[in-house]
């Protein structure tokens, strides 16, 4: 894993008892996990956004884009490549103590490049549970954060949500700041999001990279009928009206094409 800073391996024991120590459901958070020089040639070669970005608004999201597709043997596939080797699915079985290997997505379907721009915002949710083409269950997400002295005030924390009935739990706020790891399991209570809008200048995006991972089965108190992204709201009248106007754009965008 030649991308990956050193501790991954030393540190090994100490993620993985942070991770297995996390409730309602668990999670991982590792800074600088790429060698610095990676992390910043990431940074440099980000794309900007452009027509080959996917940025259809929906009800419970606007402002962000997504890219799947790169040039093969390009510097950004090829991190993706190691993000879904053999070696990485290894350590993340090591780290989750998933009871049989883990699967990677090379279509990177809902994953790739991330990009949000001012006003950007994202639900809190939880993830669709079987991947559409495969039919694997959903079973871990890794967000990697390529963003530069990235200040509180732009807002787009990672939001970690416990959420059983009507109570609602903030059980952690992550900011998502440059070359920092965040991995979590997919389940039906692991609730995520960013639903505050970014406040950010306009030369400045919200960038991270996303893989998802999956297995044959899951346990049977896990399993749930098939469902797509189910999202609920966090913010109160704030997040009513927000999702309205959202909705009336993607309503406008549609009606356009």
């Amino acid at each position: 894993m030649t991308i990956f800073n050193n501790k991954i391996e030393t540190e090994r024991e100490s993620f993985r008892t942070s991770y297995q120590s996390k409730k309602p459901f668990k999670y991982l958070i590792i800074d600088d996990v790429f060698k610095d020089k990676i992390a910043h040639k990431i940074h440099d070669e980000y794309p900007k956004v452009d027509v080959e970005w996917d940025g259809t608004t929906y009800l419970e999201q606007q402002k962000k884009f997504e890219k799947i597709a790169f040039k093969k043997n390009s510097f950004i596939q090829s991190i993706f490549d190691e993000l879904n080797s053999e070696a990485f699915l290894g350590w993340l079985n090591y780290i989750t103590d998933m009871e049989e290997p883990l699967i990677a997505d090379p279509e990177l379907e809902g994953g790739g490049l991330h990009q949000s721009i001012n006003g950007a915002f994202l639900n809190v949710h939880v993830d669709f549970n079987f991947h559409p083409k495969t039919r694997l269950h959903r079973r871990l997400n890794v967000l990697i954060y390529m963003n530069i002295d990235w200040k509180d005030e732009y807002e787009g924390h990672l939001e970690l949500w416990e959420i059983d009935g009507g109570n609602k739990n903030l059980l952690e706020k992550i900011s998502p700041k440059f070359n920092r790891l965040v991995l979590f399991e997919t389940n039906e209570i692991s609730f995520h999001g960013h639903p505050k809008p970014l406040k950010i200048p306009a030369d400045v995006s919200r960038k991270s990279l996303a893989t998802y991972y999956y297995t044959k089965m899951r346990p049977a108190s896990e399993t749930a009928d098939e469902h797509n992204t189910i999202y609920i709201n966090t913010e109160g009248a704030k997040g009513s009206i927000r999702r309205f106007t959202s909705g009336l754009k993607a309503l406008l965008e549609r009606i356009k094409k």
